[in-house]
């Protein structure tokens, strides 16, 4: 009896499924990254001021967060594909939203929708793991996470000349259009979910409920911790409240039957270990991610270059080919060195970028190739840490403990672009509309401080882990 119930292994998917999955990454990480090189204009032709503006430019992270560690959840108990298919149900209709938007309350519906897409990564995950062999899984994996690495870039790319040139709703639905695409070749290709262990428990709503207030109250802080600066009482409440968000949580989990995110699990050394990494890693790389566009744009009398959003977009242009091939180049040598040392030659090469930028940036070309540098690192080193947490967790496990890592991405690089913000407006002189040249050297020299501590993390890597 027990053999005639055994269910019958996962079908195998070809080249094709996973260029879809691929495809789908390219979308959406497109479809993520249009507003912060055209928040100038957006703006301008809706009026906003720039307290608004930080709204728009965090608030899709903040979606993002939300439903990452719910999709992967989801997707680990009720299959991949069936999970897959209703968030990108979701995405669309955002895009949709955000690309008719005629005025800031609409296009911040859209975005609170589209940020529905940072569930897709480890939805895709679970996919390419339940149908891949182990070794070619890696490689897929970082397939689909380098494209969409370079989805990301390409919309930035084409976001300014897309605004510029048609109108800003069609830089909006253009992705969104490339979105609906990929998930109906997805839908076609990918096999259907093999069935998943009952649910007998339900699901987790006070987990659920406590950990949305835990993230978004640590977005909120992180958005308007520089404007709270002069109301440091504000501030204080919002980090106890934080704190009590948090206290709740772990307690809550800790005694739930079928948790949405078991705190045992943050305990794994595969676990935290990529978290950190991850979290500072990013942070890092989000300092010449805000700051090179903003050093690009200083008129070109002073120590800047005075290039326009496309002109910003054509010299960002080599960063993205270097973030593309970055993720399967990483799948590939995490396969064959292990993903100990893949992480440290990125970080190491990271490091070397920063510190050349914050010397060296008196010139078109030196920004440049700081940028590939820089995409290429930050490619290879988060590839390489979702790769090794997607290997290294029961199968079951795996869309959450890779949502884990992916939000600790989000997190890492609002924390980086705060903080970079926050060291322009220090460094603009009163009365000036530019920043000093110093608080670029300042921004580039303490990312090169920051990222060249997680190399006391990657020694121990190894430890307690299976590679």
């Amino acid at each position: 009896m027990t053999a005639t119930t055994t269910l019958a292994p996962p079908a195998r998917i070809g080249k094709a499924a996973v260029g879809a999955l691929g495809m789908l990454a390219v979308a959406t990480g497109a479809l993520e990254s249009v507003v912060t090189p055209t928040l100038p204009l957006l703006q301008r032709e809706l009026g906003m001021s720039r307290s608004e503006g930080a709204l728009l430019s965090v608030v899709l992270l903040i979606t993002g967060a939300l439903v990452t560690p719910v999709a992967g959840k989801f997707g680990d108990r009720y299959g991949g594909k069936r999970v897959l298919i209703r968030l990108m149900a979701v995405v669309s209709a955002g895009g949709l939203v955000s690309s008719l938007a005629p005025n800031l309350p609409v296009l911040l519906l859209g975005q609170v929708l589209q940020g529905a897409m940072v569930g897709a990564l480890p939805l895709s995950f679970i996919l390419v793991r339940d149908h891949l062999p182990a070794g070619e899984s890696k490689v897929a994996i970082g397939v689909v996470s380098g494209l969409f690495v370079a989805g990301g870039m390409a919309g930035t790319l084409s976001a300014g000349p897309v605004a510029e040139g048609l109108s800003r709703h069609w830089m909006f639905a253009l992705p969104t259009i490339a979105v609906a695409v990929a998930t109906v070749l997805v839908n076609m290709l990918m096999p259907r979910d093999t069935p998943r262990r009952s649910d007998e428990s339900g699901v987790d709503w006070p987990g659920l409920l406590l950990l949305s207030g835990t993230l978004v109250t640590l977005m909120l802080v992180l958005a308007l911790a520089p404007d709270l600066g002069a109301q440091p009482l504000v501030l204080c409440v919002l980090v106890l409240v934080l704190a009590g968000f948090v206290t709740a949580w772990v307690a809550v989990e800790r005694r739930a039957v079928s948790p949405m995110v078991d705190p045992r699990m943050l305990a794994r050394p595969s676990v935290w270990k990529s978290c950190v990494l991850t979290f500072v890693i990013c942070a890092g790389t989000s300092v010449p991610v805000y700051l090179l566009p903003q050093l690009f744009e200083v008129s070109s009398g002073t120590y800047g270059f005075g290039a326009s959003a496309t002109e910003i977009g054509f010299y960002l242009l080599p960063g993205a080919v270097a973030a593309s091939v970055a993720g399967p180049i990483s799948g590939m040598a995490a396969r064959r060195h292990g993903s100990r040392a893949v992480v440290t030659a990125g970080i190491v090469v990271m490091v070397v970028a920063l510190v050349g930028l914050s010397a060296v940036h008196g010139e078109i070309w030196h920004l440049v190739i700081g940028k590939v540098l820089v995409a290429f690192a930050n490619g290879l080193c988060v590839t390489a840490m979702v790769t090794r947490t997607a290997t290294s967790v029961d199968q079951g496990d795996t869309g959450i403990a890779t949502s884990l890592v992916l939000v600790t991405r989000v997190l890492g690089f609002a924390v980086g672009v705060q903080v970079s913000g926050a060291i322009l407006t220090a460094g603009t002189p009163a009365g000036a509309d530019e920043p000093a040249e110093s608080a670029f050297v300042i921004g580039f020299a303490l990312a090169a401080v920051v990222t060249a501590l997680s190399l006391l993390v990657t020694r121990t890597m190894n430890k307690g882990v299976k590679e």
